[in-house]
């Protein structure tokens, strides 16, 4: 953002209380440029404030933020944000405006007062630029059908999809028999002969190909070296594909301690994760499965039937499925079998919503979150940051198949973490591209 060369180049950023949920420094997030927060949404925090969920601790962040800010200020009019380079925030009352949005839309609503205070302000500040920023993208619209310049709230949004896209894999053609030959029989050769001066990245995948051969292949930073990655079975779970070949390696390899997976539904995110956890249990205390609750139809989970546990169970059922079908490759009367129905009993392997395991310590556990995409970058940060010794962590998800109303592609907690770790030695990222579900749901993701 480029800074104002005047008083009246310093613009007014209106923020919705959807920009204070997902981040509540973003009050400090404008330059030099000045914000302004309706009183509603100060009255909609309040409602927010009270609860376990990342959204309560953002609304609760943000108003301890506000009343150090204000340091025995009235803050409805304009105050100084900390630093010499940022600009003035100010608390905007309930106006009076000769335009009136809840008369315009016809109902009186929480959304309706916040856009009537940038048609206030773009009245009496007549020689500044107004601009609503907010993640609600209905918002953003009724505001342009006002006149009123509306923003997503762009901070730490990604900006090149196709770079994280294609973070992980690689294809090389063009390269030596010999050197495949070598991969074959030794298992490993000098980076330098396969790579070059090209970059390396740390826990990368490889394709490579000369003219008559193939084989897959992996970077070993560690050891600066390529080598070859096998097809390994998983609890009697064997990869389909390269893409799925690469993933249970990550998820197999002790070195890396962090892995994401990015694909589709029906392309085995979940069930490569499951069956790698099975096949290390020895390795760790405990297993842990969980993933975000995402209301259905934005309806609270208090509308379900029963009692908490019956109000989980239709989110969780996909997990439970996942299982199930590791279960199946095993008689009953195998030990295989038995040891998955052990491992449940003893809650040593726990499927959950992922608010219930937010807080635990994560020592010596294997941790698998499913549809990541669902979580804010905070919540993504939050449970990395709780990992303790012996802790894998796996985040599986469909960056385009975001459940949440202030998400999308690219400000999604998957995207930011794939973005932001990308070549760590403890990280390794693996898109699965080709669905092995059934022909009948690739259909669906292809053509529907």
């Amino acid at each position: 953002m480029p800074r104002a060369k005047t008083d009246q180049d310093r613009k007014i950023f209106v923020l919705d209380t959807s920009v204070i949920l997902y981040a509540h420094n973003s009050i400090m997030n404008f330059a030099e440029h000045d914000v302004v927060i309706p009183i509603t949404v100060l009255e909609e925090l309040d409602q927010f404030k009270k609860g376990n969920d990342t959204k309560n601790f953002e609304a609760r962040e943000f108003i301890r933020l506000l009343d150090t800010l204000s340091k025995d200020q009235m803050i409805h009019n304009w105050t100084p944000l900390n630093g010499k380079t940022k600009g003035n925030f100010k608390i905007h009352m309930n106006p009076d405006s000769s335009i009136n949005a809840n008369m315009i839309f016809g109902e009186e609503k929480n959304d309706h007062k916040i856009l009537n205070s940038a048609l206030h302000l773009k009245q009496t500040e007549k020689n500044r630029r107004v601009i609503l920023v907010s993640k609600d993208i209905n918002l953003r619209l009724k505001a342009k059908s006002l006149d009123i310049q509306a923003e997503d709230y762009e901070t730490g949004k990604i900006k090149n999809l196709s770079e994280i896209e294609n973070t992980g894999k690689f294809i090389l053609e063009g390269i030596a028999p010999e050197v495949i030959n070598t991969l074959y029989d030794q298992h490993s050769v000098e980076a330098k002969h396969i790579l070059g001066t090209r970059k390396r990245k740390s826990n990368a995948f490889y394709i490579l190909k000369s003219e008559k051969n193939s084989v897959l292949s992996y970077y070993n930073a560690e050891d600066n070296r390529i080598e070859r990655v096998d097809k390994r079975l998983a609890y009697n779970i064997k990869p389909k594909n390269a893409e799925q070949t690469f993933a249970l390696h990550a998820i197999l390899n002790p070195r890396i301690k962090l892995v994401s997976i990015q694909g589709v539904a029906g392309t085995g995110k979940t069930l490569l994760a499951l069956a790698g956890a099975l096949e290390q249990r020895r390795d760790y205390k405990q297993i842990f499965l969980a993933r975000p609750i995402v209301p259905l139809s934005n309806k609270d989970i208090g509308y379900l039937p029963g009692d908490i546990k019956s109000k989980l169970n239709p989110y969780m059922e996909p997990l439970w499925d996942n299982l199930k079908f590791i279960q199946n490759q095993f008689k009953e009367s195998d030990k295989e079998y038995q040891k998955i129905t052990e491992l449940v009993n003893q809650e040593k392997l726990v499927i959950q919503p992922l608010a219930y395991i937010r807080g635990r310590s994560l020592s010596n556990i294997f941790f698998i979150i499913d549809e990541a995409q669902n979580l804010t970058p905070h919540e993504i940060k939050t449970i990395i940051s709780r990992a303790g010794e012996n802790t894998k962590i796996i985040f599986t998800g469909d960056i385009f198949q975001i459940d949440t109303p202030y998400l999308d592609s690219q400000s999604n907690g998957l995207s930011y973490l794939i973005d932001r770790v990308k070549d760590h030695p403890l990280y390794a990222h693996i898109k699965l591209e080709k669905g092995e579900r059934s022909e009948l749901a690739n259909l669906a993701n292809e053509l529907l």
